[in-house]
């Protein structure tokens, strides 16, 4: 799993770790049932703070994305795979709101924009 810190970043680095690790689940990068590495290991391997990375996994951890279990670690979620596709939608809907307000800035009828939607579906 790569998780890229940026130092400088005015995203705090908890954050950047929550949202990368989302990242990766959403994609299938990440199965469910995966052991995350230890908060230790992964403090170690980003070069940041135990209590940031803790804060990290209790985020992900209270938005349903991973369970810790005492003693064994932390996995990602078995029991939200509901929750995850729910989240994979929302963030589609984002883009293809982005998308549908850049197509009526140029004018572009709905039925232009299905058909372009169709041939690049068509494609991938």
């Amino acid at each position: 799993m790569d998780i890229i810190i940026v130092n400088d970043s005015a995203i705090p680095l908890y954050e950047q770790i929550i949202s990368q690790i989302k990242e990766h689940i959403l994609k299938g990068e990440i199965q469910q049932g995966t052991l995350l590495p230890s908060i230790r290991m992964m403090a170690k391997e980003l070069k940041v703070s135990i209590i940031t990375v803790k804060r990290a996994y209790e985020d992900l951890e209270a938005e349903g994305f991973v369970q810790t279990t005492p003693g064994k670690g932390t996995y990602v979620s078995l029991a939200n795979k509901e929750r995850l596709k729910e989240m994979q939608m929302s963030q589609l809907e984002e883009k293809l709101e982005a998308i549908v307000v850049a197509a009526k800035s140029i004018d572009m009828t709905l039925e232009e924009l299905q058909e372009r939607v169709a041939v690049i579906y068509e494609e991938v």
